[in-house]
Formats: structure tokens, sequence, C-alpha cells
């Protein structure tokens, strides 16, 4: 769930509000949990980050509002329901794994359901009537940051790749990198401003 609140963090101040943001990001974490495969030896959290920023983004072309079925939102409930009784059962807080079982449904389809039940990470400041936004740290930033740029990077024609990859990933300074590619140090220091400039309007997206 840290990854779910990580990826609608980046989407803040858009227009779009945080509940609609994080219930998008559950149902990416679940259709990523129902398509992993681990065989192919890629973690599960580098596998979801996309997919869970594709979802969150699709509010944007559906027009900003997540729409949750009737049914979802009664499986919602009764999911609600269930992790209560088994919670005053047991004394302790029950698994998506019991919920599931009680409910006689898929484990996929309790997590969407718990998700889509649960409240943004906030808190309301009675004092102020606003709210708070609680950080959750999480592992997962600094490599959620690495396949963003990794994405980019990507996109990069191949001879400015190789010119930020010179520059930042290998340490050369200017003059290095311009005999590497058959440049003037002017030239590289003027094409390595707009690259980076290009590149950070990319992140921000």
């Amino acid at each position: 769930m840290g990854l779910v609140h990580l990826c609608a963090r980046r989407f803040l101040g858009r227009g779009v509000e945080y509940d609609d943001l994080f219930q998008a990001g559950c149902v990416g974490l679940v259709k990523a949990a129902e398509n992993f495969d681990a065989a192919r030896g890629v973690k599960f959290s580098t596998y979801a980050v996309p997919v869970i920023l594709g979802e969150v983004r699709r509010l944007f072309r559906d027009g900003g509002a997540l729409r949750v079925s009737r049914g979802l939102r009664d499986l919602a409930r009764r999911a609600g329901e269930e992790a209560d009784r088994l919670r005053q059962e047991t004394g302790k807080a029950p698994g998506v794994g019991q919920i599931a079982q009680g409910l006689g449904i898929s484990v996929e389809k309790a997590a969407l359901a718990l998700g889509v039940g649960q409240s943004p990470l906030s808190l309301t400041d009675r004092e102020e009537g606003g709210e708070l936004d609680v950080p959750v740290e999480a592992p997962e930033e600094r490599m959620t940051e690495r396949l963003t740029l990794y994405q980019i990077l990507q996109n990069l024609e191949e001879r400015d790749r190789s010119l930020i990859q010179y520059r930042y990933f290998q340490g050369k300074t200017q003059t290095e990198t311009a005999a590497l590619l058959g440049m003037t140090q002017v030239q590289v220091s003027r094409r390595e401003k707009k690259l980076l400039a290009a590149m950070r309007a990319a992140f921000n997206q």
C-alpha cells in the first residue's frame, strides 16, 4: 500500500481528489498482483509501479473521476464488515486471505474491495479544519524515481543518452564527453542544458 500512496502523491494538486487518486492506485496494485510473473526475475515493486501510475493517469484521461460500480462498493462494505468480525473473534487484524476466505472470493477481489473502502492517508486537523498529509516512508521511493528516469533516458536519441550517461553516470567532464562524442566542449555544454531542462519537464509530468 506504500507504493499506492507514493504514486498517488505524485499527482496531488492537479485537480483530482486524493481519494480518487488513491483508489485508482489500488486498482493498479491489484492488476499488478494478478499479472505479475516472478519467473521473469523482476521484483514485484519494479513491475507494480508503472501499472499503478498508469491507472492513476487514466483518471485524467477519463475526466478526473474514478467510477466505482455499485457492486464493488457493496463488496467493499462486506469486506469491511468481515474484517471487523474477524478482528473481534481473534483479537487481531485479519489478513486479506482470511477476509477473502470468509467472503468466498479471490484474494485479488478482496484486496481491491479493501482498497476501495480504505480512506486515504490523511488526518483532519480539528483546530484548523483542514487536512494534514502524513508522509509515507517507503523504501520504493528512490526506486520509483529511478524507474521514471530510466524511462526518460530510453526515450532520448542515442547520442543524447550517451551524453547524459557520460556526464552523470560515469563522471566525465564536458571536455572528455566531447572527445568521446566527436563534439566540442561548447556543443556539449549547450546540449546538456537543453537535455536537462527537457528531462526535468518530463520527470514532473
